[in-house]
């Protein structure tokens, strides 16, 4: 019969890029959400807001649940950065690969996730499936630029 001990594992507890994950994603979320008032007047106010149930207008409820999506998608970002741990050291590489990153976060989130999701709690102005937009591929660029240059500034 054999017996296995249990030893602790070496766990690292600093958050520091957890914390500039986060900060990244809610400054980023701002910047886009900037852009989209701009852009894309009503998602913020209407669209954002329906994919949890709450119809519109809810303009706060809408900024407050669109930043929040950031500061998670920011998260995503520092687990890059746990993996590539020189991701924060360069200020380009981390702006190159936020702006990547936003870029996957536009193909799988805006463009499939958020149409399905839309049309499933009935919101009558969910996009079509695919939801392909200049202004949304752009927005999501510029935040994942912005995730990656706080990020930089914050990380390690």
């Amino acid at each position: 019969m054999a017996t296995e001990t249990a030893t602790p594992t070496d766990v690292s507890t600093d958050t520091a890029n957890w914390k500039a994950g986060v900060a990244g994603g809610l400054v980023g979320g701002l910047v886009f959400g900037a852009m989209m008032s701009i852009m894309t007047p009503g998602v913020l106010q209407m669209g954002i807001p329906a994919m949890y149930g709450i119809e519109g207008p809810a303009g706060t409820v809408g900024w407050t649940i669109h930043v929040s999506h950031g500061a998670v998608i920011g998260v995503g970002f520092a687990a890059i950065g746990d993996l590539k741990p020189d991701l924060g050291g360069s200020v380009g590489t981390s702006l190159g690969v936020g702006a990547g990153y936003g870029l996957l976060v536009w193909a799988a989130l805006a463009v499939i996730v958020m149409p399905i999701w839309l049309g499933a709690v009935g919101f009558p102005g969910a996009p079509p499936l695919p939801n392909v937009g200049v202004e949304s591929l752009v927005g999501h660029a510029v935040y994942g630029t912005v995730l990656g240059g706080v990020y930089a500034a914050l990380a390690n």
